[in-house]
């Protein structure tokens, strides 16, 4: 018993130790970097007086694109329903999902010129992320605040959440997801029809 307790022991801190390895721990001004260099690109493209509305919004989505940890946010949301979705199924929702987030991602900033960004406070959330707290003012509309969840993703700092007026964004979406799913029994197809619908939506409403 001595030597399977021994073995067992070892084998818990080589765990431990290589989980401690793994993890990447945040730097607070590298965060707060990363989201102003991010907020001056998405204001600045969406202000560009120059380019039509479809040009500003393939800009903002390629930023988006690359600020965003868009595989482990998709993941995440999805949750235990990835396992129980075949390759194929795995695959369609992550085309879909990219669509879904950036062009939610891009409402909350709005394709009309004269948009300002600011940073508020950055703090450390966990060991391994922040939250950088931004301001986004839009013409004719009040004032609003957006909380960016960064954390350090293959050594970069990437977007892994985004909170609006404290409401989490994966979280609510993951909520959502799930419903829908369960609400079928269980089936990811399902979802997978309601997200090309909502894209088809998103896409008449702005008249892409």
């Amino acid at each position: 018993m001595t030597r399977r307790f021994v073995l067992a022991a070892a084998s818990v801190a080589v765990t431990c130790a290589a989980r401690g390895a793994a993890a990447q721990q945040i730097d607070l001004g590298r965060a707060t970097g990363f989201i102003q260099a991010t907020g001056n690109e998405l204001v600045a493209a969406i202000n560009a007086s120059n380019l039509t509305a479809a040009v500003r919004r393939e800009r903002v989505a390629q930023i988006l694109r690359r600020a965003v940890d868009v595989d482990g946010v998709g993941r995440f949301i999805l949750g235990r329903w990835w396992r129980a979705a075949t390759p194929e199924q795995q695959a369609e929702y992550m085309q879909l999902f990219e669509q879904v987030l950036l062009r939610n991602l891009s409402a909350r900033f709005g394709e009309y010129q004269g948009v300002r960004f600011s940073l508020g406070r950055t703090q450390a959330r966990t060991e391994e992320d922040a939250l950088v707290s931004t301001i986004v003012e839009r013409p004719s509309t009040p004032p609003f605040g957006l909380d960016w969840r960064v954390a350090e993703i293959g050594g970069a700092p990437k977007v892994v959440d985004v909170i609006a007026e404290g409401t989490s964004l994966r979280l609510t979406t993951r909520s959502e997801y799930s419903s829908v799913i369960t609400r079928n029994n269980g089936n990811v197809g399902a979802l997978l029809v309601a997200m090309r619908q909502q894209i088809q939506q998103l896409t008449q409403r702005e008249g892409a």
